[in-house]
């Protein structure tokens, strides 16, 4: 670890570091034997610390470096004892929890670890495990208020290659009394039909916890993990990630930002590439300690109540967190001493900048944004934590991350963008992933081999800082979970009056985007928005989906071959949502959204009478841009 972190201010500075060869500066092979490094130096220091529950003085279980090398350690002598090969997947479906550290770091080990989001339901998580091919599935056992261990059971039924079930009993980091009653409130047990059902604390405390008990010498270029992408909805592609991605993150956070003896509070699940990769791999670099408050994060009871307190229980030094996390912690007065937080680290989807700058006066900790994708194992850019944060900008791009603006000619060939010139953001680094699990998939992924194309729009300035204007995309993305339109679209087309749908995102203040639909209804057809509303919130079973605003349309715009052009729906939303947010302050106004050459798709208002502080007031909430029309 460093005692400081390094000097980071400018390109140059990240140009400096690029000047070392990258493999002499990460020399460890795999995560495992970075693991043991770092258990070797800091033995007896806190690795890992999580509470079960949301207040600041609730109970507390800590596993130091020794202890988690240990655990990790019987936990892959395990799973090779019960038939995990090199190669082999191994399913971990769990919420925050040192065993979930334990088991992501112990089936990299293994095999290769492929966490799964608890909240999919049990179809797709059947499906993410039928498509990974794992082995064994590591997951809750029955516990209170939680239904995780249900849908393990019933996803396992379906998977015919997953047999084996390990389970983990959050019960044990409980005290008296609850420890002895919550037994006997968990729900019942769920058959998981023949797969073969194990007490993953149990069978661990049979191993070895010296010396892996089989040879092991994966490379940089060998598989660790599989992550699938998007959030709670759609059908996930599922991304292969190599050790030296891992490696990368772990090493970048830890050579820019941490010192010796930091503490991170991450409220990010660890089935996230944000929390496993930059935020635990840099711990596992480090040696610094991973906090985690309550299984559930930042939507843990009681998490954003205590959490200025919490901060101050652990002393920590960084905050791991999204926007509408940012947005809830603005509405609850600072109420702990935080002197010892540096920095909050935000990312997942874009910053409203009045929300950036008032995290930063009545906090006093500076806001980092950054970006980055499952596709580049994480990090791609960060604003300069010593250098000029540039609102609205995701920073300047890490070390040995090449980032290129490109456009694509109909037959697939690349043109460079020139300076501020908007194009796709594609991304050559230690992280890019070899290709999604599903080859078919991989069509359309490589710009050039080794050159992943984000299907992010942005630009590069001329001091290097990378702006991201939009996406190329149609996901709708919600406080960061990924939502697929199609599964809006496909809901509301089941509906007899219903035409065409176009599902797409609308502008909001606290969550970035919400998702609403416009409809087109069939000739003749008779049907009300608020009817398709409740039509669309019975057939949609994520509740995240559901679309917030319906309205129907005389005709969708459609391109030349029928393909409903959802940049119009966009501005549309935009427009409307605007326009509200301007009337609710008082503000009479006509907004437009048009198209900028350098910032994307932007609001011009035009409010005679107004000043901009009022127009200001309404707007700079919302991540859109806006400007005064032009007379």
């Amino acid at each position: 670890m460093n005692d400081e972190p390094e000097t980071i201010a400018t390109i140059a500075d990240m140009r400096r570091i690029e000047a070392r060869p990258y493999r002499e500066q990460v020399t460890a092979r795999n995560v495992y034997e970075m693991l043991c490094a770092t258990a070797r130096a800091h033995a007896a220091r806190p690795a890992v610390s999580f509470q079960l529950k949301g207040d600041a003085t609730a109970r507390a279980t800590t596993l130091s470096w020794e202890d988690l090398r240990a655990e990790v350690t019987r936990a892959a002598n395990l799973l090779r004892s019960l038939g995990v090969g090199p190669g082999d997947r191994v399913a971990c479906l769990l919420p925050n929890a040192p065993e979930a550290a334990v088991a992501l770091l112990g089936a990299m080990t293994a095999g290769v670890a492929a966490p799964i989001n608890p909240l999919l339901e049990s179809e797709q998580i059947s499906a993410i495990l039928r498509e990974t091919g794992a082995k064994a599935l590591i997951t809750l056992s029955p516990f209170v208020r939680t239904d995780i261990s249900a849908k393990a059971s019933y996803a396992v039924r379906y998977a015919p290659e997953c047999r084996l079930v390990l389970e983990v009993d959050l019960g044990r980091h409980l005290g008296p009394p609850l420890s002895w009653v919550t037994p006997y409130l968990a729900p019942k047990r769920v058959s998981a039909g023949s797969a073969r059902v194990l007490n993953l604390r149990a069978e661990m405390a049979r191993m070895n916890p010296d010396r892996l008990d089989f040879a092991y010498d994966a490379g940089p270029d060998d598989p660790c993990a599989c992550f699938h992408t998007g959030g709670t909805t759609g059908t996930p592609k599922v991304a292969q990630h190599l050790h030296r991605g891992a490696l990368y993150n772990g090493w970048l956070v830890d050579r820019l930002l941490l010192r010796s003896g930091d503490a991170m509070l991450c409220p990010l699940p660890l089935f996230h590439v944000l929390a496993a990769y930059p935020m635990l791999m840099a711990c596992v670099a480090s040696g610094a300690h991973f906090v985690m408050p309550t299984p559930a994060g930042y939507r843990g009871e009681g998490v954003m109540d205590n959490f200025w307190k919490l901060v101050e229980r652990w002393r920590i030094n960084f905050v791991t967190t999204v926007p509408t996390a940012v947005a809830a912690l603005m509405q609850r007065k600072v109420d702990a001493d935080i002197s010892s937080l540096r920095y909050a680290i935000s990312g997942s989807a874009a910053m409203p900048p009045e929300l950036f700058r008032r995290f930063e006066a009545e906090t006093g900790v500076k806001l980092l944004e950054g970006y980055g994708q499952t596709e580049t194992t994480c990090l791609i850019s960060c604003n300069p934590p010593m250098g000029e944060r540039r609102i609205g900008s995701v920073g300047l791009p890490f070390p040995y991350s090449q980032v290129s603006i490109l456009k694509f000619a109909p037959d697939g060939s690349a043109i460079a963008c020139e300076t501020d010139e908007v194009g796709e953001i594609c991304v050559a680094s230690p992280g890019c992933i070899p290709g999604y699990l599903d080859e078919a998939r991989n069509a359309g992924l490589f710009a050039a081999q080794g050159v992943v194309r984000t299907g992010d729009l942005g630009r590069l300035d001329a001091d290097n800082y990378l702006w991201i204007t939009g996406r190329a995309k149609d996901l709708i993305i919600r406080g960061g979970h990924n939502i697929d339109p199609g599964v809006i679209e496909d809901a509301l087309m089941a509906h007899p009056s219903v035409a065409f749908v176009g599902a797409v995102g609308q502008p909001d203040a606290y969550a970035g985007e919400l998702p609403c639909a416009y409809v087109e209804l069939v000739q003749g057809a008779s049907e009300t928005p608020d009817a398709l509303k409740s039509f669309a919130a019975e057939h949609v079973s994520e509740r995240a989906a559901r679309p917030a605003h319906v309205e129907l349309v005389q005709e969708l715009p459609k391109t030349a071959v029928g393909k409903i052009y959802k940049p119009d729906l966009r501005k549309r939303a935009l427009e409307r949502v605007y326009t509200a947010a301007l009337a609710g302050k008082g503000v009479a106004a006509t907004v437009r959204a048009v198209d900028d050459e350098k910032l994307g798709v932007v609001a011009e208002v035009e409010a005679p009478g107004a000043d901009d502080t009022s127009i200001a007031t309404a707007l700079d909430a919302f991540t859109r841009p806006w400007r005064r029309a032009a007379d």
